[in-house]
């Protein structure tokens, strides 16, 4: 959906931040920061259209902090940059996600034979259940 140079230009909006990682790690956990968080104003971005930006507003909504930034982090790595590269990659997925369009559902009727199969599973079924009966209720 972008360009290389679109990318290169969004990148340039961009700004990361690096802390240190929580969880499990031993001492590399404490003393490096390995934690990248990508951070993209949506708002003041000059590579976006203002029909691209609504659309990221709209559907990006819950991933948008109150001052209009689009946060990505990444610590599934102990190196920080292959953090940073899975950030980067990150957003893409999720700009060209929000910008896919959907295919429109087309409504479908069950065939024939499925409908037949289905009601002859029922029969079957019932037929199980009536012959656990006791006889004579």
């Amino acid at each position: 959906m972008f360009t290389l140079l679109n990318k290169k230009g969004l990148l340039s909006e961009a700004y990361f931040k690096t802390s240190r990682s929580s969880g499990p790690g031993g001492q590399n956990v404490n003393k490096v920061n390995t934690k990248v968080e990508l951070r993209f104003n949506i708002k003041n971005s000059q590579y976006l259209t203002d029909q691209q930006k609504e659309v990221l507003l709209q559907k990006l909504k819950h991933r948008i902090n109150s001052e209009g930034e689009l946060i990505i982090t990444s610590e599934a790595t102990r190196s920080q940059f292959r953090n940073k590269k899975h950030s980067i990659s990150g957003f893409f997925d999720l700009l060209n996600n929000a910008f896919a369009t959907r295919k429109k559902r087309i409504a479908t009727k069950p065939t024939k034979k499925s409908n037949k199969k289905r009601l002859e599973l029922k029969r079957k079924h019932s037929k199980k259940k009536q012959l656990r009966k006791k006889p004579g209720i």
